[in-house]
C-alpha cells in the first residue's frame, strides 16, 4: 500500500485530554511531531467523543444537564429523510464550533511544516455498543440503524480528513474502537464475522489512509488483517499478546502499514513507576520478540510511530501526569531514532 503516514518513530497521541485548558490542551498536543485536536469532555459534555460523533445524527437524545447520549427509534424515523437529503452538504458531516473548542482553531494554524497531522472520531462499532435505544438496546443490534450509521460515519470521516488535508498533505485519521475488544465475548451480541463483514463496508467508504486506534485487547489477527494503513494500539498493556501476533505484524508491516506503539502510560500510579530506561527496554523486548519470530527489523523501525499508550481523564494531579507523558514519549523517540536509526 502507498502509505503517506511517516513512520521513523516519530511522535503523536491520543486526542482524548483531562485538560479544562483549552490553550494548554492545544499546546500539549502541538508539542508531538504529529499534532492533533484535543478532546476535552472535562472541558464540556460535547467534547466527548461519542457525543462529537453524534452530531446531526437523526434520533439522537442528547441531556447536556445529565450528560447522558440515547437514542429513539421515532426520533430516527421523523429525521432520517431530513438528513438523508443532505447526505452530500459537508456541513452536514463536520464538526461544529459548539461540539469542539478545538477543532477549528487547529484548522486555523499553519501546520504545513509538520510531517503529519491527525484528526479522529469515535468508530461505528463502538459508537454502536454504546448508544442505547428507548428500549436499552445498542443500535448496533438494529438492521435498520447499523447500515445507516456505518454510511454515515465514514461520511464523516471523509470530511474531516478533507479538511485536515488543506493543512497537509499527510493527514490521516484515527477511527476509534474501543469496543472491538467485546466482539469476541460471549455477550457481545454481534460476531466477529458480522463485524469484519460491517467493517470492511465501512471502510470501503472510507478515503484513505485508513486507521484504527483502540486500547483494550481485541482478536489482533482479526484487526492486523483488515485493510488498513495504520494501527495504533497500547502496547504497554498488551505487550505479550501483541508479540504473540508476529505473523499478522509481519505481513501487515509486509502490506505498508504504520504501527503506533502506545508505550508510556499515562495513569498516576503506573507513570509514577517507570523511567524512560525501563519504558525502551519493555518496547525493545516486544520488538525482540517479533524479530525473532521473522517480522523485519529495519520495516519495524521506519513503519513504526510511539504514543501514550492510552488517555486519562481521572488522575489527581489532572493533566499533569499526562503532560508528562507526553514529553516522555518524545524524550523516548529521541533516544531509539538515536539508537536505530543512525
Amino acid at each position: 500500500m502507498d502509505n503517506p503516514i511517516p513512520g521513523n518513530l516519530l511522535t503523536t497521541a491520543m486526542a482524548v485530554m483531562p485538560h479544562t485548558d483549552v490553550e494548554r490542551a492545544l499546546e500539549t498536543a502541538l508539542s508531538l511531531d504529529v499534532p492533533f485536536w484535543p478532546q476535552l469532555p472535562n472541558y464540556n459534555y460535547y467534547e466527548d467523543m461519542y457525543v462529537q460523533a453524534a452530531e446531526h445524527f437523526p434520533g439522537i437524545v442528547l441531556d447536556m444537564k445529565k450528560r447522558t447520549l440515547r437514542f429513539s427509534m421515532d426520533k430516527f424515523a421523523e429525521e432520517l429523510e431530513g438528513v438523508l437529503s443532505r447526505f452530500g452538504d459537508p456541513e452536514m458531516f463536520d464538526i461544529s464550533t459548539t461540539y469542539s473548542a478545538l477543532y477549528h482553531r487547529f484548522l486555523e494554524l499553519d501546520l504545513s511544516e509538520r510531517p503529519a497531522i491527525r484528526g479522529q472520531l469515535e468508530g461505528p462499532i463502538s459508537f454502536g455498543f454504546n448508544v442505547l435505544d428507548q428500549d436499552e438496546r445498542p443500535i448496533l443490534f438494529d438492521d435498520t440503524v447499523r447500515p445507516f450509521m456505518l454510511d454515515f460515519m465514514a461520511q464523516r470521516l471523509n470530511v474531516q480528513l478533507a479538511r485536515l488535508r488543506q493543512l497537509n498533505s499527510n493527514a490521516f485519521m484515527f477511527v476509534d474502537e474501543p469496543g472491538l475488544q467485546f466482539l469476541f465475548s460471549a455477550m457481545a451480541g454481534y460476531g466477529d464475522i458480522k463485524a469484519k463483514g460491517d467493517l470492511d463496508q465501512f471502510f470501503s467508504q472510507v478515503d484513505r489512509p485508513r486507521g484504527i486506534h483502540l486500547c483494550g485487547n481485541p482478536d489482533w489477527d482479526f484487526l492486523l488483517n483488515l485493510d488498513l494503513e495504520v494501527l495504533s494500539l497500547d502496547v504497554y498493556t498488551n505487550a505479550e499478546i501483541f508479540a504473540s501476533y508476529a505473523p499478522a505484524i509481519g505481513r501487515f508491516l509486509d502490506r505498508g502499514g504504520i504501527i503506533v506503539w502506545g508505550i508510556v502510560p499515562t495513569g498516576f500510579e503506573a507513570f509514577a513507576q517507570e523511567e524512560i530506561p525501563t519504558l525502551i527496554q519493555r518496547l525493545e523486548t516486544v520488538w525482540q520478540t517479533v524479530w525473532a519470530k521473522g517480522v523485519d527489523r529495519d520495516r519495524t523501525i521506519a513503519q513504526g510511530m510511539l504514543s501514550p499508550a492510552t488517555c486519562c481523564l481521572v488522575n489527581p494531579d489532572k493533566e499533569r501526569t499526562v503532560e508528562r507523558a507526553f514529553a516522555a514519549v518524545n524524550q523516548m523517540a529521541a533516544a531509539l531514532r538515536d539508537k536505530y536509526l543512525r
